[in-house]
């Protein structure tokens, strides 16, 4: 089984130094794009579900006293 969480993260940063280097910008930059990666491979992994991560953000919430 391959490891797409790491094949991600590394992608993400080989990504960031293509297209910026240099600089307190380019830092972000690969620290953004290594994130995202990262992210991406643990999903295709399956050590995290964006979907349910997405649902549970999106999902209305009403407290007590609330409409609903």
């Amino acid at each position: 089984m391959k490891n797409f969480t790491l094949i991600g993260t590394a992608l993400g940063l080989a990504f960031a130094f293509a297209v910026i280097l240099g600089g307190l910008s380019g830092f972000l930059w690969a620290l953004f794009f290594s994130v995202l990666g990262g992210v991406l491979g643990a999903q295709l992994d399956g050590r995290i579900d964006l979907r349910a991560l997405k649902d549970n953000f999106s999902s209305v919430r009403v407290g007590r006293g609330g409409r609903g």
